[in-house]
């Protein structure tokens, strides 16, 4: 009964009560600075997005670089159903959820038997497909979305409250499954499929799988982008978006859900840092990219993961002596 306990309270307290204290912490530095609140909002986005991509890439070992596409499904679906359907925001967003998993899975389930640069590229058009159809929407009698116009009058639902909430589900649901049983095969598909595949891991339900699964988090991410720019737009959603999510996971570092948190914090700060600099902007984010893979090639985590017990070393320590009790007088 006990080991129920600390597991319940390891599993759900601990993370409810520490993401609470930081909520709290950054609301009070960005109270009341509209600006910093929309910064903390982008960041809780893109967490979203690039812990969902870093399960496909990172720790099943595909490589998708159609992540915009399924973000854009989500968007578009979410964003569609609170203006024209009316919808309370939470369940358009798992709506989008729903069409951007339902994408995934006719996606990947005939694009994963194909691997490295094939799938990429696989993906790389299914991206590329769903903006062409957004933007000829009209001609296929989608006239509501406004083709290549984009749809404006989104209702602006996204504050940081939900963002930060649905981010810290996001990795908490991300973070048990890949240290489930599932989780785990994933691992042993990224490692070596074919050995995989002889010991009984079924590595096409597993890529699927993943593959669902971070499509589903990307409409999440979408529906909330969505709701934030109060726009629909096939350009934010084009072939640079996948790439922003693929260097923020590479730069935290692949196959570590830590680093894809720091990733997209860093990358999403450093862009805005340098947004007042104008044409020098692409040229330092470039400088600072090279720098990270030349100096930290594993990502800024590297392989590590943070847990509450690398935290321990904040506890003051006890003497050697009374560890296990005084034994020097001891007769």
């Amino acid at each position: 009964m006990r080991a129920i306990e600390n597991e319940f309270v390891r599993r759900f307290v601990v993370p409810a009560v520490a993401s609470t204290a930081l909520y709290w912490i950054l609301v009070s530095i960005a109270y009341r600075n509209d600006y910093y609140m929309y910064v903390l909002t982008m960041c809780a986005i893109n967490v979203i997005g690039a812990t969902s991509l870093n399960l496909i890439n990172g720790f099943t070992g595909q490589f998708s670089l159609g992540h915009a596409g399924f973000m854009a499904v989500g968007a578009y679906v979410a964003g569609s159903l609170t203006k024209f359907g009316h919808w309370p925001f939470v369940g358009a967003l798992l709506a989008g959820m729903a069409g951007a998993a339902v994408a995934g899975f006719l996606v990947g389930l005939p694009t994963l038997r194909l691997r490295g640069d094939y799938l990429a590229i696989a993906t790389l058009g299914f991206g590329e497909i769903i903006r062409m159809l957004i933007i000829n929407s009209d001609k296929l009698g989608l006239k509501f979305l406004e083709g290549p116009r984009g749809v404006p009058g989104i209702k602006r639902y996204s504050t940081f409250g939900w963002a930060f909430f649905f981010a810290v589900v996001t990795v908490w649901i991300l973070a048990n499954y890949i240290w489930s049983t599932h989780g785990r095969a994933c691992g042993a598909v990224k490692e070596d499929e074919v050995a995989a595949e002889a010991m009984g891991v079924g590595t096409t339900t597993y890529k699927v799988m993943s593959f669902t699964i971070g499509a589903s988090f990307a409409g999440l991410a979408g529906g909330l982008h969505a709701h934030l720019l109060q726009l629909l737009h096939p350009a934010s959603y084009d072939f640079l978006k996948s790439c922003d999510f693929l260097v923020m996971i590479v730069v935290g570092g692949m196959g570590n859900l830590t680093g894809s948190v720091l990733g997209a914090l860093f990358v999403t700060l450093i862009t805005e840092a340098l947004r007042k600099l104008l044409e020098l902007r692409m040229l330092a984010y470039a400088v600072g990219l090279i720098c990270v893979m030349l100096f930290r090639p594993e990502g800024l985590f590297g392989t590590r993961e943070f847990s509450l017990g690398a935290l321990r070393f904040l506890a003051p320590r006890r003497p050697v002596s009374q560890v296990g009790g005084d034994k020097s007088g001891a007769t």
